[in-house]
């Protein structure tokens, strides 16, 4: 045999192996773990009860078994939030009918952002209100469960853009609760990479 088709046998073969690589590759569990009872618990997102667009009630119930995709925003934002916004449309647009699949986003500013006026901001921004919630609750709850259970940096600050300060992340969160993964929302290229980590959560949660 001779050398070049040697070399040629060499490529053949590990095109065929990386062809062969399964697709879904197990993704990690992200987040600070706690010991309970002297086990180790995986970080997971704390049960809440908020209202969403429509004033109905909405629960960690209403996520549980679903994949879904969260941010933090408020209507009123002049910053990063209408480019996060514009990347949530892009998932939308690629998931749209995908069953168990959910996009969530939380308020900031529930003095401002009611119910009733986030729906007229869905509505204007072309949300498909089937598959994506918008949610309302008491602030201090939002802001916790912000800071400490999706992990997006978010306070008050009146020297901020609409006096808010907070992180674009979008946090990729499995039908338990557990977080997966996270993209940052303002950039493009990095929202449609995401789409991998999506479709391979998708595929474990089957």
């Amino acid at each position: 045999m001779t050398l070049q088709l040697r070399l040629l046998l060499t490529i053949s073969t590990i095109a065929l192996l990386y062809s062969c690589k399964p697709a879904v590759q197990d993704l990690p569990y992200l987040g600070r773990n706690k010991i309970v009872d002297g086990q180790e618990v995986r970080h997971q997102i704390r049960s809440f009860n908020f209202i969403d667009q429509d004033s109905i009630p909405f629960n960690a119930e209403v996520l549980k078994g679903q994949v879904y995709l969260a941010d933090f925003f408020f209507t009123s934002c002049p910053s990063i939030c209408p480019r996060v916004m514009k990347n949530m449309l892009r998932v939308q647009e690629k998931y749209k009918g995908t069953p168990n699949f959910k996009l969530v986003s939380f308020s900031l500013d529930p003095k401002r952002d009611t119910p009733a006026r986030m729906k007229k901001y869905a509505e204007n921004i072309g949300a498909d209100l089937s598959m994506w919630h918008f949610v309302h609750g008491p602030k201090d709850s939002i802001m916790t469960i912000a800071n400490e259970d999706y992990y997006v940096p978010a306070f008050e600050d009146p020297d901020a853009p609409g006096g808010f300060d907070h992180s674009g992340k979008l946090l990729l969160i499995d039908g338990n609760g557990h977080l997966r993964g996270f993209a940052e929302g303002t950039e493009d290229e990095d929202v449609i990479a995401f789409f991998d980590t999506i479709d391979a959560l998708l595929a474990q949660s089957k």
